[in-house]
């Protein structure tokens, strides 16, 4: 039985001039139908990622058949469109390289007029922005650490982080599946920790295997702690640190490089800048002094005060075990001193033993 054309995304037009470029010919669709379990096999298999839709066809006067496929939104890893082109384009770099298997014709997307764009020939993608103006906010670090002192413009930049992030994680989201998407992430991602721990070298002093280990078991135990704070959902940014901001006159900056999609957990943005202020004054002072401390109050202060977001508090621990582990890496960080490393290690194993986090305490969580 063919399915209505009202309820494709496309219409016979569209499939049939899309197939006739990909077929170097004349193509008359006869028949789309959606393939479906039958029997006995739909009853074991209840949960499927997609639905295919059959093809039926006349190209070049041959009989020919299609197999369409799509991958519907779901929580085992297909949450955000990125996800789902992910798995088609992985898919048809490889189906044809396995002997016997079915073979991939193409891979492609749908317009928002319906129109089915081929992939098949890209090879890797690339993403075209325009040029922001602007300095990162880490030379201002950076000029604060060699001077030892805050200019009247540096309170005012703080400030105006913080206020951003609290206005930006007022927007909020309902969508458990995102929000859980996103706590796996920060704990199993290659970007997240443990590809961060899996790129430390084996025979790194500071941080053996066996104590690695040991942080990576307590962010898994953080993740069935934080995994249900859904209503938390918020609008963020998701690699807010400084480098990704460029300021340029007073407090007006620009972003770049948002990360791991529009959703996710307020406390990834906080602790991803406000851990820069303890890395840096590690640097300068080996422990959370002078100018640096006054910002981070400043900034911790601000953002509670905006954003009445005390619950933030009790999720930021693994999202701080990250960043830390990040600024620690000799990968990222070759040359950073030793001691430094052993501070970024501790503040992480303390941090991660502590229920609620208090910023006023933090000197604490260092050695």
């Amino acid at each position: 039985m063919s399915t209505s054309w009202e309820a494709l995304p496309f219409g016979r037009e569209e499939l049939e001039a899309y197939l006739s470029s990909l077929v170097a010919g004349g193509v008359r669709v006869s028949a789309v139908r959606e393939l479906r379990d039958e029997g006995e096999e739909k009853e074991l298999k209840r949960f499927g990622y997609g639905i295919p839709l059959l093809i039926e066809c006349l190209c070049n006067g041959k009989d020919e058949r299609f197999v369409f496929h799509t991958m519907s939104r779901n929580g085992f890893g297909h949450e955000r469109r990125s996800d789902r082109a992910a798995n088609a384009l992985l898919d048809h770099a490889t189906f044809n390289d396995l002997p016997r298997h079915v073979r991939s014709r193409d891979v492609g997307a749908l317009s928002e007029e319906g129109d089915l764009i081929s992939l098949g020939e890209t090879g890797e993608f690339f993403h075209l922005t325009q040029y922001a103006e602007g300095t990162p906010y880490a030379t201002d670090l950076h000029r604060i650490s060699e001077a030892a002192a805050l200019i009247p413009e540096d309170e005012d930049r703080a400030i105006a982080l913080a206020d951003y992030l609290a206005d930006i994680h007022t927007v909020k989201h309902a969508d458990a599946i995102l929000y859980r998407r996103r706590i796996r992430d920060l704990i199993g991602h290659g970007e997240g920790i443990m590809g961060i721990l899996d790129n430390y070298p084996s025979d790194f002093p500071i941080a053996p295997p066996a104590r690695l280990e040991m942080i990576e078991a307590k962010c898994l135990a953080w993740r069935w702690k934080v995994r249900d704070a859904v209503h938390r959902l918020s609008q963020v940014h998701g690699d807010f640190h400084p480098w990704n901001v460029l300021f340029q006159e007073g407090a007006n900056f620009a972003l770049l490089d948002r990360s791991r999609g529009a959703w996710g957990e307020p406390a990834d943005d906080v602790s991803s800048m406000s851990i820069n202020y303890i890395f840096f004054s590690l640097r300068r002072y080996g422990e959370l002094a002078g100018p640096f401390r006054r910002l981070y109050d400043l900034f911790w202060d601000r953002y509670l005060d905006h954003a009445g977001n005390e619950e933030l508090l009790t999720v930021i621990q693994p999202f701080y075990a990250w960043r830390a582990l990040v600024l620690a890496s000799p990968v990222w960080y070759p040359n950073l001193d030793d001691s430094v490393r052993e501070a970024l290690f501790h503040f992480t194993e303390r941090v991660l033993e502590t229920e609620r986090f208090n910023p006023r305490r933090t000197s604490e969580y260092l050695p």
